[in-house]
């Protein structure tokens, strides 16, 4: 499949995500995805929060048979790269790139043994997307299994698909009120207010196209981010989420 085409899937998942009814259905629809892909394996889990159950985190995940009973028994959350380079990374990572962050670390050669482990159980390689709030980092979404190279557009793509996931489910779940709401990100883009406006006044995309002499497919993705930053259900809860937020009058 061309770069286009995987493109093309990921901006389609978006809107999907923003319609689906049930956790079940957007999983499916999510595994459908990433296996066009190539990826075998993923997780979408929570942060933590201070004597909470990490039991209770993982919101949607498949992983290699027995990974999950080894990972803990071995305690390799306490040296896994890939969460200790979660705590500051501000967008979406590879693994590798992880445990290349921790060269002179004196824990290196655990790291390396646990990426070992990983490997013999079906994890060659990865990623890993950050989901941020205001108060800082809410969760993340993992992809991984064998090598997969992702273009940088890919990247940013994956980046606002793993937050859109990871509301829309914890949303399903009947969970979104755990989390503050002062950490939905309200802060727009220029581009994004004219066109929030335009969905508050009523237009279609097909209107606010040809207003901002834009294709479809870009105002699409301008509201796709739109209903990221607000963890909006879809363009019409976008809107009266915008008016209680003040963004619109």
């Amino acid at each position: 499949m061309g770069t286009t085409a995987r493109i093309d899937r990921i901006v389609d998942f978006l809107g999907v995500a923003a319609e689906a009814r049930t956790a079940p259905e957007l999983v499916a629809s999510f595994e459908a995805l990433i296996a066009t892909f190539g990826f075998d394996f993923y997780g979408v889990v929570r942060q933590p929060k201070p004597n909470e159950n990490p039991m209770g985190l993982v919101l949607a995940g498949r992983w290699p048979q027995r990974w999950p009973e080894t990972y803990i028994a071995k305690k390799y959350v306490l040296i896994d790269p890939t969460i200790r380079y979660l705590g500051h990374a501000q967008r979406g990572f590879r693994w590798r790139e992880a445990l290349a962050g921790f060269r002179g670390d004196p824990h290196r050669s655990r790291m390396e043994r646990m990426m070992v482990e990983a490997l013999r159980n079906g994890l060659e390689d990865g990623y890993m997307f950050p989901v941020h709030g205001r108060n800082g980092l809410l969760g993340n979404m993992t992809l991984g299994g064998r090598i997969v190279d992702l273009t940088v557009v890919e990247m940013s793509l994956f980046d606002a698909l793993a937050k859109r996931l990871f509301w829309r489910l914890m949303d399903l779940s009947g969970r979104s009120a755990e989390l503050d709401a002062a950490n939905i990100d309200v802060k727009m883009t220029r581009r994004e207010m004219e066109v929030l406006n335009y969905l508050a006044d009523g237009m279609t995309s097909n209107d606010i196209s040809k207003v901002l002499k834009i294709s479809n497919h870009t105002v699409d993705w301008y509201m796709n981010g739109i209903q990221d930053k607000l963890s909006a259900k879809n363009r019409q809860h976008a809107v009266a989420l915008a008016f209680r937020h003040g963004l619109v009058t």
